[in-house]
């Protein structure tokens, strides 16, 4: 059961954030030839491409996306509680990103170089100083992130293709090959590889994610501020146009994304579909927002939105647990099976991880008013321990 102050859809969009992230990120912890120039040579069959076409084409890219836009709406949340309760929403805020800046930094060292959370916090900093920009201004800042982003991108690879640089296939092999042997060793040699990591995953968040996580923060700005999502069905014909542009300009740009980056990553190309990934990926991104919206809002959608809201209520919490047990399955800290489970068992171990997922955040947010990770935000939000156990005649 939702408090009146949730927005049940909201809540199950970031549930449905939450499979997408997990599906991208397992394969990061799967294999150590991840995001590289070269394929992982152990699993190269037409299944094992096509496992990974269909995650490049219909996640990467697109759910980091749909969390951000659903930070950016959630910001609004904030300002509206904290107005509600009559406190400073700036110090409040700087608290909250400051708590999470740091939950991301443990979660970087210890469990996942390719954490999201402490661009999240670094970004909402941003997000503050801009909040009160006109929503046009907002749109066309956003838009031109992504744009600008994406024609750098394009630029570089045209570069690179009118002069490639040979690819030194021999150092890659050797570096994925010491990544895998340092992610199956002790603690110690776990965390040193995510430091090691962190030194060249910094330039990724930097000149990849960041600008464009930041575009959608503001287009969830200027969402919340409109209630968006609260007004589901003022809002159908706005969804449909998000459908139908996701379809036809953002599954298209995807397509040549996934097909580039699986069948040739050795190819200088790959910057050029990159750069028209980064350019469509919104688009998509705003196909999914718009479809789960309607598909909330029909009869056949309910059961499904409440399968999904309990989850996106704890969300900070799975998006920890979940690379807690990805860690234990494939990294030194448990059973050390990177580099020698198949792309396809790897997304049955991602389905049964969020299956888990669902029925647990169920069970939890029946008892309790916040997950784990989330009433220690909260607490460092709002200065002063927040209600723990849900009221019974609220359960």
């Amino acid at each position: 059961m939702s408090t009146p102050d949730r927005i049940d859809d909201v809540d199950a969009l970031r549930g449905f954030a939450l499979l997408g992230i997990l599906l991208v990120n397992i394969m990061a912890f799967a294999s150590a030839f991840y995001g590289l120039e070269i394929a992982d040579p152990a699993f190269g069959s037409i299944l094992d491409r096509s496992v990974h076409f269909v995650i490049a084409l219909f996640f990467e890219m697109k759910f980091y996306l749909l969390f951000s836009f659903l930070f950016g709406y959630s910001f609004t949340l904030q300002m509206r509680s904290a107005e509600k309760s009559g406190e400073a929403f700036v110090p409040r805020l700087l608290r909250r990103q400051m708590g999470l800046w740091l939950i991301g930094l443990a979660h970087a060292v210890l469990l996942f170089h390719g954490d999201i959370l402490t661009t999240y916090a670094v970004l909402g900093i941003a997000l503050l100083m801009l909040r009160n920009r006109s929503d046009a201004a907002l749109f066309r800042l956003a838009k031109w992130l992504v744009l600008l982003l994406a024609l750098v991108w394009g630029a570089l690879g045209i570069l690179i293709t009118l002069d490639p640089v040979p690819l030194d296939r021999s150092a890659i092999l050797s570096a994925a090959e010491a990544a895998e042997l340092a992610f199956r060793g002790d603690w110690q040699a776990v965390i040193g590889q995510h430091l090691t990591e962190l030194n060249s995953v910094w330039i990724i968040l930097v000149l990849l994610q960041a600008p464009c996580a930041l575009a959608m923060f503001l287009l969830g700005l200027i969402a919340g501020r409109r209630k968006t999502l609260a007004r589901s069905e003022e809002n159908k014909a706005l969804f449909q146009r998000l459908v139908r542009t996701g379809l036809w300009v953002g599954l298209p740009g995807a397509v040549i994304y996934a097909f580039v980056s699986v069948e040739m990553p050795e190819s200088p190309i790959a910057v050029i579909a990159l750069s028209i990934g980064l350019a469509t990926g919104p688009l998509l991104t705003g196909a999914y927002v718009g479809g789960m919206m309607l598909l909330f809002g029909s009869k056949a959608g309910h059961g499904l939105r409440n399968l999904l809201a309990p989850a996106g209520r704890m969300a900070l919490s799975n998006y920890l647990m979940q690379s807690l047990l990805m860690a234990l399955i494939f990294h030194g800290y448990g059973l050390a099976l990177i580099g020698q489970v198949s792309p396809l068992v790897t997304v049955l171990i991602a389905l049964a991880i969020f299956a888990a997922q669902l029925v647990i955040s169920r069970w939890w947010m029946a008892r309790f008013a916040y997950g784990p990770l989330e009433w220690i935000l909260r607490f460092i939000t709002i200065g002063r321990v927040p209600q723990w156990r849900r009221p019974a005649e609220a359960r």
